[in-house]
């Protein structure tokens, strides 16, 4: 498991401009499009268990709901349309779906910040390019924390974080 920024194919963003790469699209490069899965994950809103920054505690924090130019929104839409909290779509050959258009995409990490939401945590995404199949869940709620036991001259199993 990892987050979306780490997972999802880096050549359907806006991080390949930057010159940046990631997990999910070194994976494919590596071992074969057919032999890797990339599985997205989307909400509309909830709450989150991250830090206000790097080393900061975390804590629960409210998620707002997306925004209306993102593919979260657009799956609130259809989940309020047909009555579902859930569901997930398998994206093999989208080329000409709407999946395949460029929309923002939520991207929350181990350090967030509610109130840079509405700016800075969307990612331009081709969906259909970035993942094989992707997990939507309209209402989330923040995980509860591992506590970790920290061993002298380990690392810790959940290390890093953004404790």
């Amino acid at each position: 498991w990892a987050h979306n920024t780490h997972i999802g194919d880096y050549r359907a963003t806006d991080m390949k401009d930057a010159g940046y790469v990631n997990l999910g699209g070194l994976a494919r490069q590596s071992y074969g499009e057919e032999n890797v899965a990339l599985i997205g994950f989307g909400t509309y809103r909830g709450e989150v268990l991250a830090g206000s920054g790097w080393g900061r505690p975390e804590q629960a924090m409210p998620l707002p709901p997306a925004r209306e130019d993102s593919y979260e929104y657009h799956f609130h839409q259809a989940a309020k349309k047909h009555n579902l909290n859930q569901f997930y779509l398998l994206l093999e050959d989208q080329t000409h779906s709407p999946f395949s258009h460029q929309l923002g995409h939520r991207a929350v990490g181990v350090v967030y910040d509610p109130r840079q939401e509405s700016r800075g945590n969307y990612v331009p995404t081709e969906l259909s390019k970035r993942y094989d199949a992707f997990i939507f869940v309209d209402k989330t709620h923040a995980l509860k924390s591992l506590h970790t036991v920290f061993v002298r001259g380990e690392f810790p199993e959940t290390w890093p974080s953004g404790q």
